[in-house]
């Protein structure tokens, strides 16, 4: 009972994070109107970073209290892990958002969530080579998320459409199932605001200092930006990614991927209500696919066993 319990609470984690992605896609849209990418990305991350400082303030004067010798031995290393893990899921935070921002160029939104989702695939697929094996009604659940993906996002008349946009969202989408991969693999050694505040910061530099090489930032046009960078900054960032890292602390990476890209369905019904954009018959169906797929990937070890027996 107590590991279906924490397995709830991650799923729970990761589907505020999709809805937050989701309506934060509209704020990125409308951001990059006034300032280049890497000024966008670099800004809204170190934002989120800055966020995050008061939390881990109160919580570590919180928690140091009542703290014992050995304990506060093993925060110090969690906290050095958390410096050295979060600087290398920064470099691939830094490169999979900017090879997004920038697919958002040449490319319709739709195709680029579509395109980026493909992590579903990838995530259980890269882990084949690190011993880890999907079940296969897991492998059924990825299936069904990709038709609704499809559904949602592709007009079939443009699906042979590729461009240099659809290649970086491509190369932005493998980013990102290293960086579900890789936030797996480190949770169990880190502090999981500290990881996501040195990914952060790592992250927001990277971008700053390519900002300064390669576009020209202005302040007005900032100021411009403010609303959709203090969002995507703050709630985005800060809030999101955090959720992201502590929910898949109690979830396995293929399904955690698979929940997180309902980001896509969030995306479209925030520019529904936003943009006063209207849903097909095509665009509902493929949400119902893919929370179909969410609820058989849930139920995915009980049907295994199930099924052995």
């Amino acid at each position: 009972m107590g590991q279906t319990k924490t397995q709830v609470k991650g799923v729970m984690m990761l589907f505020l994070t999709a809805i937050i992605w989701g309506t934060a896609f509209v704020a990125q849209s409308v951001g990059m109107d006034s300032i280049g990418a890497f000024t966008f990305s670099g800004i809204r991350v170190l934002m989120g970073a800055v966020a995050l400082l008061p939390l881990i303030y109160i919580r570590d004067k919180m928690s140091m209290r009542s703290m014992d010798p050995e304990q506060l031995v093993n925060k110090r290393k969690q906290d050095k892990n958390s410096i050295k893990y979060g600087m290398i899921l920064g470099v691939v935070f830094f490169a999979a958002s900017n090879f997004q921002q920038f697919s958002l160029y040449d490319a319709l939104p739709g195709k680029v969530a579509f395109i980026t989702a493909l992590y579903i695939f990838f995530v259980p697929f890269l882990e084949l080579f690190l011993g880890k094996r999907a079940s296969l009604i897991t492998w059924l659940s990825v299936c069904l998320g990709f038709i609704g993906l499809y559904f949602l996002c592709i007009d079939p008349r443009d699906i042979m459409a590729i461009g240099r946009g659809e290649i970086l969202a491509f190369i932005c989408s493998i980013g990102f199932a290293l960086h579900i991969i890789m936030i797996e693999r480190f949770t169990p050694y880190v502090d999981s605001v500290r990881l996501s505040f040195w990914q952060f910061v790592t992250g927001g530099l990277i971008s700053c200092v390519c900002m300064f090489i390669f576009e020209e930032p202005h302040l007005d046009s900032i100021v411009e930006a403010i609303i959709p960078l203090l969002y995507t900054g703050v709630m985005s960032c800060g809030v999101a990614y955090t959720l992201q890292i502590m929910g898949q602390r109690y979830t396995d990476s293929t399904i955690a991927s698979l929940i997180l890209c309902m980001e896509s369905v969030f995306g479209v019904l925030a520019s529904m209500l936003i943009l006063h954009e209207t849903l097909t018959v095509r665009e509902i169906l493929g949400c119902c696919v893919m929370f179909l797929a969410i609820v058989i990937s849930q139920v995915s070890d009980r049907i295994s066993s199930m099924m052995k027996r």
